[in-house]
């Protein structure tokens, strides 16, 4: 999906219809499982980890095993709707639609922020006959206000 705006400005209404409108166009299902553990990363506002997530899915839909937020979180990011942080072992809402599937993230070292900000096209750079299908770029450092307060 390609959008020329943040989905940070969206209501979690309107992210979640947009999430729904890119299953459709893929042929896939958003269940109301999927469509909730989306719903809990928009509104937690930053990177959740899984078990976080699934602590939260208990009270609601039962008690929900590991693989079952894995495999929504899985489908999630397969279709660019959630973007993995690997550093911290994290899941963060797509905040910007890019062309490319190309996520770049800034990750304070103190605080565990993360932002995420478009990529730069790295066409120029790859391996002659190699097709990206995704990347993600991963910063490390200290944010302003823990640079402030350090």
């Amino acid at each position: 999906m390609s959008h020329d705006h943040s989905h940070q400005d969206m209501s979690t209404q309107d992210r979640l219809a947009a999430a729904r409108a890119t299953c459709e166009a893929a042929g896939e299902r958003f269940t109301a499982l999927r469509a909730h553990v989306f719903e809990l990363i928009i509104e937690d506002g930053g990177a959740v980890k899984a078990y976080d997530l699934l602590d939260r899915l208990r009270p609601e839909v039962g008690s929900p095993k590991p693989p079952t937020v894995y495999r929504a979180l899985d489908f999630l990011s397969k279709l660019g709707l959630v973007h993995r942080v690997e550093a911290i072992n994290a899941f963060i809402a797509c905040d910007h639609g890019h062309s490319g599937h190309l996520a770049e993230f800034f990750i304070c070292e103190t605080c565990e922020k993360v932002e995420e900000r478009h990529a730069h096209d790295h066409a120029d750079c790859k391996p002659k006959g190699f097709q990206i299908e995704r990347s993600v770029v991963e910063h490390y450092g200290t944010c302003g206000p823990c640079a402030v307060s350090g």
